[in-house]
């Protein structure tokens, strides 16, 4: 390398010649034969750089100095944290191994908005609904962006059980994929090929670049996603009880989701889905994926409630994940409640007693 002349320098000077910048592992001291100030270099200290790498899943603590996202074994608290708030990072299957009982919902609005106060809220996990919702795979990103800003676990409901579906909604990076109308062990089996890469599935693959693997900066994503994903096969009709049992032990099949209208509407109930003929039905379904030994080669009991089986009712049952509610039924209650209570108020022509009743009241009701 030619030797500098930096002519507008007039400081002391010292004659030496650059020995070595061949790499940055072990950096050597920079020297010039020019008119350079010593001065300048002997305080100066030249940090060696590291790549970004990610983190190994592997490791359970995490440092300032690791940049790569956090694991699903990493706890995030903090002293000015609402406790409601503050959630275990283990992901949805592990939690289940563990033997936890989680409440979840079902949400179809597809509003950013709302589905970062149902995070905040403190729900185990949130089903967004691409079967019966308004929205698609942009829409649902969306979501997982502002669920992810909460910790809370997505899992994604498909239109339709196809390869084309699978791949696209899990290359957003859901916890969870839940296949509508499974119906055989076969289907099943799709559903879940549809989840693994080459040889073991059909699943296309672009992992250096999707969202699921952090846009390739998670390096383990290849070893661990099938550990993390969770699978959910619905059975919603009189054929998929039939075969319930066989669906249940099929490999990869974490979740058997019930789906009691579907299942009525099958059954010739469509308005009446309490029918006692319907829910016999569902125990039958309940006992076979129950006896097929969850978290043991055997699958999990999943289901929502309704207004004559509650999230309790369920529970004790042995469902191990149970959705509660549907965002546009808890709008839908509150917005008809709401005004009720007006169009009440106008009706009544009271005293004056009535009228700071009223009051009150309506104090309570914007406290709440």
């Amino acid at each position: 390398m030619a030797s500098l002349n930096l002519s507008y320098l007039t400081t002391a000077t010292t004659t030496t010649s650059i020995s070595s910048l061949s790499t940055l592992r072990k950096p050597k001291p920079l020297a010039f034969t020019s008119n350079i100030s010593t001065k300048f270099f002997k305080s100066q200290t030249f940090k060696t750089l590291t790549p970004l790498k990610a983190k190994s899943k592997s490791k359970s603590t995490t440092t300032h100095s690791d940049l790569s996202p956090i694991d699903s074994t990493t706890t995030i608290t903090s002293p000015n944290t609402n406790t409601n708030t503050t959630k275990n990072l283990k992901n949805l299957k592990s939690r289940l191994h563990n033997n936890e009982t989680l409440y979840g919902i079902f949400f179809l609005t597809f509003s950013p908005t709302l589905a970062e106060i149902v995070g905040l809220s403190g729900y185990d996990f949130v089903v967004v609904d691409m079967e019966h919702g308004p929205g698609g795979i942009p829409e649902a990103l969306a979501c997982l962006h502002a669920l992810a800003a909460t910790n809370t676990p997505t899992i994604l409901r498909l239109p339709e059980s196809s390869a084309a579906w699978a791949k696209k909604a899990l290359d957003l990076g859901p916890q969870g994929l839940m296949f509508p109308m499974i119906e055989s062990p076969i289907q099943a089996q799709e559903a879940v090929s549809y989840c693994r890469f080459p040889p073991r599935g059909v699943r296309g693959s672009a992992h250096t670049v999707v969202r699921a693997s952090n846009y390739g900066i998670d390096e383990g994503y290849l070893s661990n996603y099938e550990d993390e994903l969770l699978i959910m096969c619905q059975v919603e009709s009189v054929e998929g009880v039939k075969h319930v049992d066989e669906i249940a032990a099929v490999d990869g099949v974490d979740c058997v989701q019930m789906g009691p209208l579907d299942l009525s509407a099958s059954m010739g109930y469509l308005w009446d889905p309490g029918n006692k003929k319907v829910k016999d039905m569902l125990r039958v379904a309940e006992r076979a994926v129950l006896n097929s030994e969850g978290g043991n080669g055997g699958a999990y009991l999943s289901g929502f409630a309704l207004p004559y089986d509650g999230p309790d009712d369920l529970r004790k049952r042995g469902y191990h994940m149970v959705s509660g509610a549907v965002d546009v039924a808890l709008f839908r209650s509150a917005a008809v409640e709401d005004v009720k209570k007006f169009k009440m108020a106008l009706a009544t022509d009271g005293s004056d007693d009535e009228q700071e009743d009223r009051q009150a009241g309506d104090e309570k009701y914007w406290s709440e």
